[in-house]
């Protein structure tokens, strides 16, 4: 069976029990050998399969399940470890969002799940969902401050 699970923008692997896990296709649009961030965490990012979450290489509705953790990012300095360590979003990042919801729905399986995991350290959650037509279906807000919001949807019936 082909993995059923989707991670396009997997980084690190951060929130992984097993970062290495056969039913997941791990994508990113960059690798890094393992290195030691400003803040002494090691952090190594080694796709499966390079991919940027804009245009996904999957054929309509592979996915049982996709996992869309993009960059929360913007404005960072180049040298900056928290970029580093999750990416960046650029100056476009409306349309770079938008365009990443599109082909995770795109992907998925009628009645398949995505879940979504954004930071809202400096673009409002609700900005974001804004990008997207589908309605969510359940949330959860985590984390010292509840600024990480962990949102589920389900893909309708159609293919």
């Amino acid at each position: 069976m082909e993995k059923p699970v989707l991670d396009p923008a997997s980084g690190g692997r951060m929130f992984y029990f097993d970062r290495d896990d056969d039913r997941v296709v791990f994508g990113d649009i960059r690798t890094m050998e393992p290195t030691v961030l400003s803040n002494g965490q090691t952090l190594e990012v080694r796709p499966d399969i390079l991919m940027d979450f804009r245009a996904l290489p999957f054929e309509d509705g592979r996915f049982r399940l996709v996992i869309f953790d993009p960059p929360h990012l913007d404005n960072l300095g180049e040298n900056a470890w928290m970029r580093t360590k999750y990416g960046f979003l650029g100056s476009s990042w409306r349309d770079d969002l938008a365009a990443g919801f599109r082909e995770c729905f795109r992907v998925l399986a009628p009645y398949g799940v995505l879940i979504f995991k954004w930071a809202e350290v400096r673009i409002p959650v609700s900005e974001v969902l804004a990008l997207t037509p589908e309605r969510p279906l359940i949330g959860h807000k985590s984390g010292r401050q509840a600024k990480t919001h962990w949102i589920a949807f389900m893909k309708g019936g159609e293919a």
